[in-house]
C-alpha cells in the first residue's frame, strides 16, 4: 500500500529542487499580502519570481517530482490570499517577463508587463485600441487569463496571439486568441499553463484622441472606485443583461461589513479592507452579499476575485 509524501515532505522536496536550480532566490515563508491590492494574507511556503524559461522549467521539474500544490499571480489586483496563506509553490513572472516591442500595428510583451504601461505604449507609437488598459491594474498574464476589461471593452479584442508555458508539460507553446475559448471575464487557456507573452493587434490612431480616451479613463476610475483604500476591483462578474453593483446596491448590501471589510460606499461591487481587516472577513462578507442578492433577486453572482489558499466555510 502507497501514501502519498505530507505536504511538509512534498514542499521539502520542491525546495531542495528549486534551490538547486535557483539558489537563494526562492523564497520560504514568503509573505504574499504586500503583492496584494487588498493588502491581506498569510505566506507562500515557496516563492519564486520566474525571469527566464529555464526557472519556469525548474518549477516544472520540482512539481512534477514533489506534487506540491502550486499556483500563479500576476499584479495581485483581483486575489484574495487566505490569512493561512499558501501551502504550496507561488510563482510570479520577474523583470525577465516584463518587456514590450512594437512590430507595426502590433504590440507584443512580456506577461510581466503591465497592462497600463503598455496601453502606454500603444500611445508612444500612436496605436489606438488599448485605451481601457490603462483602467485596469493587472499585469498582462492575468489580464489575458481573466480577459478583464472596462468601459464596454476587454483584452481578447486586440488580442492576436497568446504565448503559454506549461508547468505540467514543461514547454512553451503558442496560441491563436481565437482558440484560447474567450467570453465574458474567462478564457478556456491549457489548464496548467502561465501566461508568458501575447500579441495585441491595434490601429493607428491620433495622439491626442488616444490620450484624451485614456485620460477619461483614468477620471472615471478616480471619481467612481475607492482608489484610496486597499481592494481587489470588482468583487462580482456582471450577470446577463444587468450589473453586481446595482444588485449589491438595491438589495441593502451597500450598507454591509464583516470585520475590518466593508462594502465601499463609493462602489457597491467594491469591498474595502479597513486597518485590521482580515481575508477571513473578505471572504465571509462576500458570501453574505451573495445571499442577500439571490435571496432578494434570485440571482447567485459569481465572483470576478480569485481566491488562493484555504478559508473556512465552502468554497464561493
Amino acid at each position: 500500500m502507497t501514501t502519498e509524501p505530507a505536504p511538509e515532505r512534498r514542499v521539502a522536496t520542491a525546495a531542495r529542487l528549486l534551490a538547486a536550480a535557483t539558489g537563494d532566490r526562492l523564497r520560504r515563508g514568503f509573505p504574499l499580502a504586500r503583492l496584494t491590492s487588498f493588502r491581506l494574507g498569510g505566506p507562500a511556503a515557496l516563492y519564486l519570481e520566474a525571469e527566464t524559461d529555464g526557472d519556469l522549467a525548474a518549477a516544472s521539474a520540482a512539481v512534477a517530482e514533489s506534487g506540491v500544490p502550486w499556483t500563479v499571480i500576476g499584479k495581485g489586483s483581483n486575489l484574495l490570499v487566505s490569512d493561512r496563506g499558501f501551502p504550496g509553490l507561488v510563482l510570479r513572472l520577474g523583470k525577465g517577463f516584463r518587456w514590450a516591442g512594437r512590430d507595426g500595428v502590433r504590440l507584443l510583451a512580456g506577461g510581466a508587463m503591465p497592462l497600463p504601461a503598455l496601453a502606454g505604449v500603444g500611445l508612444t507609437h500612436s496605436l489606438a485600441g488599448l485605451e481601457f488598459g490603462v483602467a485596469i491594474p493587472a499585469s498582462l498574464g492575468g489580464a489575458v487569463r481573466m480577459n478583464a476589461g472596462a468601459h464596454d471593452h476587454s483584452v481578447s479584442e486586440v488580442l492576436e496571439s497568446i504565448e503559454v508555458y506549461s508547468i505540467p508539460g514543461g514547454s512553451r507553446s503558442m496560441v491563436r486568441a481565437s482558440d484560447a475559448g474567450f467570453a465574458y471575464r474567462r478564457s478556456s487557456l491549457p489548464d496548467g499553463s502561465v501566461v508568458i507573452g501575447a500579441v495585441a493587434k491595434l490601429r493607428p490612431g491620433h495622439p491626442d484622441a488616444i490620450r484624451a480616451e485614456m485620460e477619461a479613463a483614468r477620471s472615471w476610475r478616480r471619481a467612481t472606485q475607492p482608489l484610496a483604500e486597499p481592494n481587489c476591483g470588482s468583487v462580482f462578474k456582471n450577470p446577463l443583461g444587468d450589473h453586481a453593483a446595482r444588485l449589491v446596491e438595491a438589495a441593502g448590501g451597500k450598507a454591509m461589513s464583516v470585520g475590518g471589510a466593508e462594502v465601499s460606499p463609493k462602489h457597491a461591487n467594491f469591498i474595502v479592507a479597513r486597518p485590521g481587516a482580515t481575508a477571513e472577513d473578505v471572504h465571509h462578507l462576500i458570501l453574505r452579499v451573495q445571499q442577500v442578492v439571490e435571496d432578494r433577486f434570485g440571482v447567485r453572482l459569481e465572483t470576478e476575485v480569485q481566491h488562493v489558499g484555504d478559508f473556512d466555510l465552502a468554497s464561493i
